[in-house]
């Protein structure tokens, strides 16, 4: 016997799931991409080090000497003849750098009275040359500091007993190698 009762409809089980989006199966090169790129960054960081040993092993330019810069310095401080103040704020500092480097003398924090007053306790100078430096630093400060302008003429007197200075001061194999240049050109 059949009936023909009305057709229902059957609810969806809860455990029927919508269908799974297809997998990506690998295709067995990508091993070959992680090599090459950890290849590529073991190039690069081999290379960076061969640079820097390179670097390293390069030899250093023998630095110039402290009276050598310190005359280079004077000379590019003439182009500043026209305005005192930074004309003599260039010479001094010239002047003072130049004895820190070549006798290791802590000379540009200090005052010009601290300076003078230990340098006096030292055999750094011959005691001319103390006195010319003293009277050089004064005459400085009172430019530097008292707003006093000084002629042409005077600046050219302040940057002339700095470069004696840097002169007379300079290392003794400097003086003697620069003597045996003149002996050999004269030859």
């Amino acid at each position: 016997m059949i009936t023909n009762a009305p057709a229902q409809s059957v609810p969806s089980a809860p455990d029927i799931r919508d269908i799974k989006p297809p997998l990506e199966i690998a295709s067995g090169w990508e091993w070959l991409w992680w090599v090459a790129a950890l290849a590529a960054l073991m190039a690069v960081y081999f290379l960076w080090r061969w640079w820097q040993k390179r670097k390293a092993n390069q030899p250093l330019p023998p630095p110039i000497p402290a009276h050598v810069r310190a005359k280079q310095k004077l000379q590019e401080a003439l182009a500043l003849i026209a305005q005192p103040k930074p004309f003599v704020i260039a010479v001094s500092d010239t002047a003072r750098t130049y004895l820190e480097e070549r006798f290791t003398f802590r000379a540009p924090e200090r005052t010009t009275e601290e300076f003078l007053r230990e340098l006096s306790s030292t055999n750094l100078l011959a005691k001319e040359q103390k006195e010319s430096l003293g009277e050089f630093l004064q005459s400085c400060d009172l430019v530097k500091f008292a707003k006093y302008e000084p002629g042409e003429k005077e600046l050219l007197e302040l940057h002339t007993s700095a470069l004696r200075l840097v002169e007379e001061t300079k290392p003794s194999e400097v003086i003697a190698a620069a003597g045996e240049q003149i002996v050999n050109r004269q030859s």
